[in-house]
């Protein structure tokens, strides 16, 4: 099939069954759809992991009525109906339940990314990513870059992108924004990365 800028590469539904197909025959098979394009998202590192386990912890901590969900899929742009499994999405502990694989995004605050070293990461979470998740209106996108050892919290989504991204070393406290209202101490990403 031949791709296009206006037209997307399969139909979402088309998707949806080679998502589930590619799940339950390929060990750790996680497709997204995103800006009508197919991708894979990379096996989670080590580190990868730690990063999501300390970040899971000060959000049970700070905030008890939300859960860092990291599997769960999200419905998202409403032009190329896309499906993205963001490493993390912060909702009410109930959000997701009786949603199916891939859930509706309205309660989400936050969907948290962590790069990956692999070469599709710059388009897929420093560009298309967030232009997806503001369009989708979640109000808080946190990247955790691993490559520039930075956070990057976007938020204030316009319904095409983030009004405000502040960018921020590892090692200096982020505020992230309402609604979510945690800050963060940093420091600690400063061991994972390469």
């Amino acid at each position: 099939m031949t791709v296009t800028t206006d037209r997307p590469q399969m139909l979402v539904t088309e998707f949806e069954e080679l998502a589930r197909h590619a799940a339950r025959t390929i060990e750790g098979a996680r497709l997204e759809f995103i800006n009508g394009h197919l991708g894979g998202k990379a096996v989670p590192d080590g580190d990868h992991g730690r990063i999501i386990q300390w970040l899971t912890r000060i959000c049970m901590q700070h905030r008890p009525d939300l859960w860092l969900d990291p599997t769960q899929g999200l419905r998202i742009e409403t032009y190329r109906e896309g499906r993205a499994r963001p490493d993390g999405s912060l909702a009410p502990a109930d959000a997701f339940v009786a949603q199916g694989e891939w859930a509706d995004p309205t309660p989400v605050l936050m969907v948290v990314e962590v790069t990956s070293y692999d070469s599709d990461t710059d388009r897929r979470d420093r560009v298309d990513k967030p232009r997806a998740y503001a369009e989708t209106g979640i109000p808080v996108y946190l990247l955790i870059d691993r490559d520039t050892c930075e956070l990057k919290v976007h938020s204030r989504p316009d319904g095409v992108r983030y009004e405000t991204v502040q960018t921020l070393p590892f090692g200096k406290e982020a505020a992230l924004p309402d609604p979510v209202g945690i800050t963060l101490d940093t420091e600690p990403l400063k061991n994972w990365v390469r």
